[in-house]
């Protein structure tokens, strides 16, 4: 918690550059934020930042905001753990939490995995950022991956050179495309859990328990993909694909790729803020000199 504060002070005071005091915090939490986790937020935030208020709220609910939806699955995949939640009316069921413990962090360890076959060496962390920055920057996701590993190996056609800083040049062919279908593929990195896709179509399914099927179609029209993990190019087409495969015979599944779904939680956090209808949603800091930091929990659209 130490270091976490330490983030917040360094975002507040040196980024925006603003007195806590004086302005209302809205913090993002994880899908099933442990209580003691979010108690110890709004504690740090009044007691050791003097806010006047605050509020938490789920990333996956703020991306929807973020589109100007209320109803949606979201498939959140940030550096450390990806999340299928489904959202009906801007809640969020504790039984639509699918949880898949992979990330960004495990795509770059396999990229640095197979170059590594290769014969190349990625010993530091500055060498690993190199890694990181590759994936960044040259790697996408196959449509159909079989297809792209002929490809690949009958012709150079998907080559692309990568210059490290000492000037040689490391030339990446499947590797492209091999790293992030570890999405659609865990099994590639040793995991025995749920890929993407099928834990979008989980997650609808387990939300729904008492639903009609307007909702179900309504939230399959709606899959929008949040955070960094998900940038990659033609990664909602593939999602489509396999979707498409799964999905119930009288509904269809649509992916949106907002070019910014990097950001899309502090964007729904913003625009959340901003409406007039939310500022009865603050928590004062009266409130929580009354009650305690278990104030927090009153707010009943999180899991």
């Amino acid at each position: 918690w130490d270091d976490m504060e330490k983030i917040w002070h360094h975002a507040l005071y040196n980024e925006l550059r603003v007195i806590s005091e004086e302005h209302p915090i809205l913090v993002t939490e994880v899908p099933l934020c442990p209580k003691e986790s979010r108690e110890k937020m709004t504690e740090i935030m009044f007691e050791n930042f003097a806010v006047p208020a605050m509020f938490t709220n789920a990333q996956s609910v703020l991306s929807l905001y973020a589109t100007g939806r209320t109803t949606g699955c979201v498939l959140d995949c940030g550096d450390g753990v990806c999340h299928a939640v489904s959202v009906f009316e801007g809640y969020a069921s504790r039984s639509s939490i699918i949880k898949l413990t992979f990330g960004g962090h495990n795509l770059t360890d396999y990229l640095m995995k197979i170059l590594t076959d290769r014969g190349y060496a990625f010993a530091t962390f500055a060498e690993r950022e190199i890694v990181r920055d590759m994936k960044e920057k040259m790697t996408y996701v196959a449509l159909d991956f079989d297809a792209e590993m002929k490809t690949a190996s009958d012709s150079s056609a998907l080559e692309m050179s990568y210059e490290l800083p000492d000037g040689n040049v490391i030339v990446l062919g499947n590797e492209r495309f091999r790293c992030p279908e570890v999405l659609f593929q865990p099994s590639l990195i040793g995991k025995e859990v749920s890929n993407v896709h099928t834990s979008i179509a989980r997650s609808i399914d387990f939300s729904v328990d008492g639903f009609n099927c307007d909702v179900r179609r309504e939230l399959y029209l709606n899959i929008m993909l949040s955070g960094g993990t998900t940038m990659f190019p033609g990664l909602a087409e593939r999602l489509t694909k396999e979707l498409a495969a799964i999905t119930p015979y009288n509904m269809t599944a649509q992916v949106d790729a907002s070019p910014d779904r990097m950001y899309s939680a502090w964007f729904g956090g913003s625009v959340e803020a901003s409406l007039s209808s939310f500022q009865q949603m603050w928590i004062s800091k009266a409130e929580y000199d009354e009650s305690g930091p278990s104030i927090v929990h009153r707010n009943a659209s999180r899991p």
